[in-house]
């Protein structure tokens, strides 16, 4: 049976032997993967095309014709022989995906709050103007459907709050038109030269996964036509996460090395979100390095990093940090002290939607930081085990803040994927591990499973103690005044204050995740001592509140506080409403 098997092919029974050669054609999971990523460029392609065919009708052929490459590139990923074949159809795919990703960007450049806001700073820059500081409340006021950051205290986030680094980029662009066109396209520029970028450095069967998350699914493009910061820094940090157990090997850095340090500094110079990655990828490398070379050259090329990625972020923000040092600190650090409304799909929900508030919010933030800590603890003592998640292991503590956004997630799974073709196990053998003596010996298993219990805790319970928390304020709709069927210009609320501390409460409606601008108080006190209640008149933001017509649709009353941070929500029934029944 092993001759048969082994054996060349016969062309006859009696005839001479003849070998066909085998010819090598490319493995069937690349085959897959080719094929996944262009059916991944189906995804918002209608909702595109739809639009440009009412009014653009030459970006309504392009993406015709990008229809056709795509069923072309579905064959061919089928059918083709050669692995050289193959990957040039990936560079097909790419292209598609890029010319798809331009036509969407054509038609949609308005930008959300961020490129407005990016937008507003370059030309502040340009004028020669302060860019950190400065609220511009009229950018929301001519752009209605751009989203606004509210804050406990009542008010909304109307400044800058971001590194300079997409300012900076964005005031050379500013001929392009007026609005946030600027920043959206150095966004989308951004996300094609950082998908560009992973295609090129990732192994050749691999590079169609790097055109389906960097542009296939469509989220990260939708981001970039938003104007969102963060996507510059994706593409800067792409570089930096692919074979990242390399940074530094035998003790040098090299220009590749010194490359890598300057992408990570401009990447945390362009939004805050890298700033979370930097000490989870420092001790990474030092873990690698030391367990290659010892302590103190390990430490040497962890300085030496560190040395040039300062460097550049300072070189970025010299001109901010000359010309309006407190406002650039105060800015850049926004995002951090804000005290923003809590929002997102994590574990602040359980307040938002599950019950009827807590009055222990701040303790997500604690959680969040107590989680992150704890991460990069679980990070250095499991470094063999955890080193190739290092690139996804800060955003897990995103899932217990405050603002729990799943943007935090999602904006950075491009190195996911860099971290997962390009860091196996296997460049962990040798990381160094620290084992102090309790962590060490005959029960050593029992002692590191403790020592992980132990780290988590403290974030864990600090969640617990937020999800816990009671509202502080009950309230009850005792009268509405309405404009016409279900258009709701005044409500008469009676709230009474159940906590120790007197608070001010900030009201808005909400009819589903996300909440609208906060209501105006036409009558009762700014401030409900505790223990204490009264009647508030209030007005909603606009002429009146539409009641929803959907039946069933859930109207919620909520009510923020600020000193301490407090969350109180009821559900009302308004006139005019339906009954989902």
């Amino acid at each position: 049976m092993y001759l048969a098997e082994t054996a060349p092919e016969v062309t006859a029974r009696t005839g001479p032997l003849r070998v066909i050669p085998e010819v090598a054609g490319p493995a069937q999971w690349h085959r897959v993967l080719t094929l996944l990523a262009t059916v991944s460029l189906f995804i918002g392609t209608r909702t595109v095309w739809t639009q440009a065919a009412s009014h653009r009708l030459a970006v309504a052929a392009v993406i015709s014709l990008c229809y056709l490459s795509i069923l072309v590139s579905g064959v061919l990923a089928l059918t083709v022989r050669r692995t050289r074949s193959l990957a040039r159809l990936d560079l097909c795919v790419l292209v598609t995906a890029m010319t798809l990703t331009l036509c969407a960007f054509t038609l949609n450049h308005a930008g959300g709050d961020e490129g407005v806001l990016t937008a507003q700073a370059a030309r502040e820059l340009v004028a020669g103007h302060p860019v950190y500081g400065q609220p511009w409340p009229w950018l929301f006021q001519h752009n209605p459907d751009v989203a606004l950051t509210p804050t406990m205290s009542g008010g909304y986030d109307l400044t800058y709050g971001y590194p300079p680094l997409p300012v900076l980029l964005t005031a050379p662009l500013l001929w392009l038109g007026h609005g946030a066109l600027a920043a959206t396209a150095v966004t989308t520029g951004a996300l094609l030269a950082g998908a560009v970028t992973l295609w090129r450095l990732l192994p050749v069967p691999w590079r169609s996964a790097a055109t389906m998350v960097c542009l296939g699914f469509g989220f990260l493009p939708s981001y970039a036509r938003l104007g969102y910061p963060a996507i510059v820094g994706l593409a800067l940090l792409v570089p930096v996460v692919v074979h990242w157990p390399r940074i530094g090997a035998g003790g040098r850095l090299g220009r590749g090395g010194l490359a890598r340090a300057a992408c990570l500094g401009a990447a945390c110079a362009a939004q805050q979100l890298p700033w979370f990655l930097v000490p989870f990828l420092l001790a990474g490398i030092y873990a690698v390095r030391r367990g290659e070379l010892g302590a103190r050259p390990a430490a040497g090329v962890v300085l030496r990093i560190t040395g040039a990625a300062v460097t550049v972020w300072l070189l970025i923000n010299t001109y901010f940090v000359v010309s309006e040092p407190r406002t650039w600190a105060a800015g850049i650090a926004l995002p951090l002290t804000q005290n923003a409304t809590i929002h997102g799909q994590g574990l602040v929900g359980i307040a938002l939607y599950f019950t009827d508030g807590s009055d222990r919010l701040a303790w997500y933030s604690h959680a969040s930081m107590l989680m992150t800590g704890a991460l990069l603890a679980l990070l250095v003592l499991f470094v063999r085990r955890l080193g190739p998640a290092m690139v996804v292991l800060p955003w897990c503590a995103f899932f217990l803040a405050t603002r729990s956004q799943d943007g935090y997630y999602l904006l950075m799974t491009p190195l996911w994927l860099a971290a997962a073709v390009t860091t196996p196990a296997a460049s962990f053998a040798g990381a160094w591990q620290p084992r102090p003596r309790f962590l060490s010996g005959p029960h050593r298993r029992p002692a590191l499973v403790a020592a992980a219990a132990l780290l988590l805790v403290p974030a864990l319970a600090s969640a617990a103690v937020a999800a816990t928390g009671s509202p502080p304020l009950r309230m009850r709709v005792t009268g509405t005044r309405t404009a016409g069927p279900a258009a709701v210009s005044e409500l008469t609320v009676r709230v009474a204050n159940s906590n120790n501390s007197a608070l001010t409460p900030h009201f808005t409606l909400t009819t589903g995740q996300g909440m609208s601008h906060w209501w105006k108080v036409a009558g009762g006190p700014a401030t409900l001592p505790a223990h204490t209640s009264a009647v508030y008149r209030l007005r909603p933001p606009g002429p009146v509140f539409h009641v929803p017509r959907r039946p069933g649709t859930r109207i919620r009353l909520r009510v923020f506080t600020a000193s301490p941070d407090t969350l109180s929500s009821t559900d009302i029934r308004l006139p005019g409403e339906r009954s989902s029944s």
